[in-house]
């Protein structure tokens, strides 16, 4: 048997379309598990107007079901021999009849348990409760109601067709009764479209110019715009961001090749691609040397009637926008980039952090001291230079129409002022990274301007108690923060994040001046959860990263070499000399207070446990200082013989307060020792 689910809507956000597919399958899945009904599998099919499911090899009935249910105990359910109110209402609640009820033991103690049989039901009318509550339990980023409705949904519902084989099965979401019949294309199909069997399903829906299957959609127009571009010798490069949200933007596609005048390739072609792609879901079309042609290949929802008219109204919408792009390029390039910044105090940062001109003189400061702590005080002029700019593209009339543009515009308007172009890529760069796989800065220039406001940003929002909590993060902090540990990494920088985060605050003068301490602690710890995001990702394991991040954070490339030190030395037969080592203090000291030591107590066993911490301590820390971090694990693994002869020796506990003291004092003192490197209690074996 196939069950087919078709949940009709009116347009979905594409964005939305395949998350909540998917969404759909899972929870069809849980819920047929749930209900004890067995399937082979479930295909997923989607367009902008349906979210689909067809179960396949889906079972007639439920599975029967024999159910041993625990009840009170025998001594409150019987007094003399006798049930009590307990044991029938525990026989009633179950169906069974009382003198069907046993008695089990367990533990050291009676229960009355009932044995339940429940035969399994058709799954028709399983379907028919079960599907109601997988409809409305699909999560949109956002909802919506309407008319007299109660469902939030992403759009309102229009049709539900649930079909076992040929049976309809029967239920209602809101207004939306089930039934068989669907709707095929907006346009190009008229009135209601009768689905007979499951398997008819996408053929009757292709014949109705809907092309219900994403992934065919989707081989479709790769297949027609490369096919296109190749008419003219032409190629798309990949894209599969646009190319993923077109599809989900059709359900009948037909690409369409379209034009621009020549002209306007002398916009900078950034513009052009972003106008093309951001603003009209346009695919560029580039020569086998990846030059940009006057062409563009759109993508209609539809078929391929009166193209001709369809082609020429896009070329029309394209033509106008691009004849903007070029007059706010003409306008924007007739004054020098360094002309827009005294326009930025026009332009809030954030309330409570002043304006973005407010945000660029940080910058300036935090860039400058930046390269002192980088030894780059020989590229001084040119990070200052850069850090001046580079919000400046944001008060242009390009950047205020395509925002997707600052820094790129920046960038080209920096060359035209005769700025240096180190300063130009520096501008550019600075934005780098925008997300977790893109690109990172390369220059010096857009190294430390970007960290300068990436750290500015940080600073001044945790000043201001927006800090963010849970999933919440409308400020992109958490991306921000990433961005910093992901430069400070692929560049190892090799400095105290703590410092870095002070430069910062101090930028801000008097604002934050009473409060830098706690500012700093706060994201000292925001960066470890960063950090920790950023090692695991690269496949490190997570008792590790935590052991070595418990101890507190400095220079991140050194955290991360310790991390990666340690993953190499838990391969080691002689890592279980280390653990061992360091549990045997961690399990009796780390419970107690700090205890006081007094060495004229000492016994000949503290004597040499002491001397051998001492010489352990100077030799961990000079192989520690030298980033020597395997020859410092080595030398703490070296630790198991002494601390195991100590435990031999003495009684660690022992009833002399001062002994005990000391005792417990040199545990505490291994303990430290170890924690140095890591908190070993946190290695899970």
């Amino acid at each position: 048997m196939k069950f087919l689910l078709e949940i009709g809507l009116e347009e979905l956000p594409a964005r939305f379309i395949l998350p909540a597919a998917n969404q759909l399958a899972e929870l069809m899945d849980e819920k047929l598990t749930e209900e004890r009904i067995k399937f082979a599998d479930i295909e997923i099919f989607s367009t902008p107007r349906r979210l689909a499911v067809i179960v396949n090899g889906i079972a007639e009935k439920q599975e029967d079901l024999a159910l041993e249910v625990k009840g009170p105990p025998k001594n409150i359910a019987f007094k003399d021999g006798k049930p009590t109110k307990a044991a029938e209402g525990f026989a009633r609640s179950q169906g069974v009849d009382i003198n069907d009820l046993i008695v089990k033991t367990l533990g050291d103690a009676e229960y009355l348990f009932a044995h339940k049989f429940v035969k399994g039901l058709p799954t028709k009318d399983v379907l028919s409760n079960i599907v109601p509550q997988v409809i409305t339990a699909i999560s949109f980023p956002k909802n919506m109601r309407w008319g007299d409705c109660e469902l939030r949904y992403a759009r309102p519902l229009r049709w539900i067709v649930a079909l076992l084989n040929e049976e309809i099965v029967s239920f209602a979401v809101e207004n939306v009764v089930s039934g068989n019949t669907t709707f095929g294309h907006r346009q190009l199909s008229h009135g209601a479209v009768t689905i007979s069997h499951p398997d008819q399903y996408v053929d009757t829906l292709k014949a109705a110019y809907v092309i219900a299957d994403y992934n065919l959609r989707k081989q479709m127009i790769q297949e027609q715009i490369t096919g296109l571009a190749s008419q003219i010798n032409g190629r798309i490069l990949p894209d599969d961001a646009l190319l993923d949200e077109v599809t989900n933007l059709v359900e009948y596609p037909t690409a369409f090749l379209g034009s621009f005048p020549e002209e306007y390739l002398e916009i900078p072609v950034e513009v052009l691609i972003t106008t093309m792609k951001e603003h009209q879901r346009y695919f560029p079309v580039f020569d086998q040397a990846q030059n940009l042609l006057p062409k563009f290949i759109g993508v209609r929802n539809g078929a391929d009637n009166q193209l001709d008219l369809v082609t020429a109204g896009n070329e029309k919408v394209l033509n106008a926008r691009l004849a903007d792009a070029k007059f706010f390029f003409e306008e924007d390039s007739k004054q020098p980039l360094a002309a827009y910044v005294e326009r930025l105090k026009t332009v809030v940062f954030q309330d409570g952090l002043g304006t973005i001109y407010d945000k660029v003189e940080r910058i300036v400061g935090n860039a400058a001291a930046l390269c002192q702590l980088l030894n780059k005080e020989n590229e001084l002029n040119i990070v200052e230079r850069t850090a001046q700019l580079c919000k400046a593209d944001l008060v242009t009339n390009m950047v205020f129409e395509f925002p997707e543009l600052q820094g790129v515009m920046g960038a080209k308007y920096a060359l035209i002022s005769g700025e240096d172009p180190q300063v130009a890529s520096g501008i550019e760069e600075h934005y780098l990274p925008r997300f977790s796989q893109d690109a990172l800065p390369q220059t010096t220039a857009g190294i430390i301007v970007s960290l300068a406001d990436k750290l500015d940003t940080l600073v001044g929002y945790f000043g201001i108690n927006k800090i963010p909590t849970g999933s919440q993060d409308p400020f992109a902090l958490r991306r921000q923060a990433l961005g910093i540990v992901q430069i400070i990494l692929a560049n190892n920088i090799d400095v105290d994040l703590r410092k870095l985060l002070n430069t910062a605050v101090s930028a801000y003068g008097a604002l934050f001046k009473e409060r830098a301490d706690e500012i700093v602690e706060s994201l000292l710890d925001f960066f470890a959860g960063r950090i920790r995001v950023n090692l695991l990702e690269q496949g490190y394991s997570y008792d590790s990263i935590d052991a070595v991040l418990a101890v507190g954070l400095s220079s991140i490339p050194a955290v991360k070499a310790k991390i990666a030190a340690l993953e190499q030395y838990r391969k080691e037969s002689s890592f279980a000399d280390l653990l061992t080592a360091f549990e045997r203090c961690y399990k009796i000291a780390a419970k107690n207070d700090a205890a006081e030591i007094v060495p004229v107590h000492f016994t000949a066993a503290e004597k040499e446990l002491s001397g051998v911490l001492e010489n352990a301590v100077v030799g961990i820390n000079e192989k520690l200082a030298e980033g020597k971090y395997i020859e410092s694990l080595k030398l703490l693994a070296s630790l198991r013989q002494p601390v195991d002869a100590f435990f031999d020796a003495v009684m660690i506990m022992d009833p002399d307060p001062v002994i005990r003291a000391n005792r417990l004092g040199l545990l505490q003192q291994a303990i430290n020792l170890f924690r140095n490197y890591a908190d070993f209690s946190l290695i899970v074996e």
